[in-house]
């Protein structure tokens, strides 16, 4: 581990702050103040312990004579190599104020997309934790109860009851295993999606998820065509910008189709026609890219795609979230509602074995 990737686990850098940072920089470059005071005024007012460490270091550097674009991208874990060249570039063209600027935006935007998802995630998440806590309160203090009644008294019990005590008993008797059992697997699974090959798998089963897989895709896809957008519209020309679109992708699915892409382009058939051959891209997506090729205007062409699906994702997102929340309280009305019934047919059964 670098330096800065293990101060980055102590002092989480949030896209916030990069949002910001590059925000106020922008503005007091536009207000005539120089890159050096502007960093030195902005560090001044941090209370992140890393970023005012990053920007230190990029004072000095860039009293030593370095350019902006070269001081940050000695901080890639901070400042990814995209954004680095992006900022390289308005400083080549005098526009550094206005690449900083559509870097900002790109940031939140994606960043926005980031937390949608997360949010359609986490419902299903809590009801799940909800749902495991009941049945284990139900299965280790309510049933017992019972099942020491009814055994007190001798009763016949009815199928149902016999099998949701039973149940019960199996996993009180059993609950260090399980929970050893699932702690391990919990680990080794999370092991495994460190390694490229887990990282791959977990992203090619997120891509192909019934309902979850769209959004998963969607957003990947508005991803990609902010990042061409934006350095394309910084003047780079496609030969440099697949590469660092490559390195600045962060699922392994989308990164094996770049490739894939880059190697066809480089050949000579353009950027349209090797996304066609690949059912990851979407078909207005390689359509809109055709219509950009041809007229020139490749940046307006994805920034539409990107707004197309980010809106498609949201509505997504919002539907997704209004079948989830009915779905989760039905199954955790139906696991309580078994655990009811159990108890109830065994007491109209005693009931009626007394008569």
């Amino acid at each position: 581990f670098s330096s800065d990737r293990m101060a980055a686990q102590l002092y989480k850098i949030t896209p916030a702050d990069i949002i910001l940072l590059y925000r106020q920089l922008a503005l007091l470059l536009e207000s005539g103040v120089n890159v050096v005071t502007a960093l030195e005024l902005i560090q001044s007012q941090l209370t992140n312990r890393l970023l005012k460490k990053v920007l230190n270091e990029a004072i000095a550097d860039l009293r030593a004579g370095n350019q902006l674009s070269a001081t940050l991208a000695r901080h890639p874990e901070v400042f990814p190599p995209l954004y680095s060249r992006s900022l390289s570039v308005g400083e080549q063209t005098g526009n550094l104020e206005t690449i900083l600027r559509q870097v900002a935006d790109y940031i939140e935007k994606e960043a926005t997309a980031g937390k949608k998802v997360k949010g359609a995630l986490m419902y299903p998440m809590i009801a799940a934790v909800v749902t495991v806590i009941v049945v284990g309160i139900l299965a280790v203090f309510v049933l017992p109860a019972f099942s020491n009644l009814y055994d007190s008294l001798g009763a016949e019990l009815p199928t149902i009851t016999r099998v949701v005590i039973n149940g019960a008993e199996m996993i009180r008797e059993n609950i260090v295993v399980i929970l050893l059992g699932s702690l391990a697997a919990g680990v080794l699974a999370f092991a495994y999606t460190r390694t490229p090959s887990g990282r791959y798998q977990v992203a090619k089963l997120l891509i192909n998820l019934p309902l979850f897989g769209r959004l998963t895709l969607l957003n990947e896809l508005a991803r990609f065509c902010r990042n061409i957008a934006l350095l394309f519209r910084a003047g780079l020309p496609l030969t440099e910008i697949m590469p660092l679109v490559i390195q600045g992708s962060n699922n392994p699915v989308l990164t094996e189709a770049l490739t894939g892409v880059q190697q066809d382009m480089l050949k000579g058939e353009g950027l349209s026609r090797p996304m066609a051959k690949n059912s990851l891209f979407l078909p207005m997506m390689v359509q809109m890219v055709k219509v950009g090729e041809e007229t020139g205007s490749l940046d307006t062409s994805l920034d539409a795609v990107a707004q197309s699906y980010e809106t498609e994702a949201e509505d997504t997102t919002r539907s997704l979230i209004g079948l989830i929340q009915p779905a989760m309280t039905i199954i955790i009305a139906l696991v309580v509602g078994l655990v009811a019934l159990s108890l109830v047919s065994a007491m109209y059964s005693m009931y009626g074995q007394s008569f």
